[in-house]
């Protein structure tokens, strides 16, 4: 006899009513990193007056937003990855840039400090959920007169 998989769980995804708390300041963190580099490298304080070309700093943060609202895991783990450089960025322009970038730069390390703690927990909450899942017994399968 083996065993049978539960199917019963919710989905993993945003808009599924298994979405958690942190998986939702993870994409709105990215949304909110997302607009603040593309303003800041356009209006706000760009190198260059009228822009530079540093906006396309925002494109990875683009590429992973759709996988992070859809819940995919590899979108979680990329970003992981990712929103690093950005807090890197953050601090390095925090502490060399002048007025008023700097301000943006510890408001960057702010916001990638906060996504990459929400990835963490959604990471932590995943992985319990689904080792609650594998410790539960699955249904016996119905006996066949």
């Amino acid at each position: 006899m083996t065993p049978q998989r539960r199917t019963d769980a919710a989905p993993a995804g945003l808009a599924g009513s298994g979405a958690g708390l942190p998986a939702r300041l993870t994409l709105w963190g990215v949304v909110a990193l997302l607009v603040l580099a593309v303003a800041w490298e356009l209006w706000l304080a760009p190198l260059r007056p009228g822009g530079s070309l540093l906006v396309l700093k925002a494109l990875p943060l683009l590429l992973v937003v759709r996988g992070l609202a859809r819940g995919r895991r590899r979108s979680f783990q990329v970003t992981s990855m990712l929103v690093l450089l950005y807090l890197a960025e953050g601090v390095v322009r925090g502490m060399t840039d002048p007025q008023p970038a700097a301000t943006l730069g510890w408001i960057e390390f702010a916001l990638a400090t906060a996504v990459f703690a929400a990835v963490l927990a959604h990471v932590r909450a995943e992985n319990r959920s689904a080792s609650a899942l594998a410790s539960t017994p699955a249904a016996p399968a119905p006996r066949s007169p």
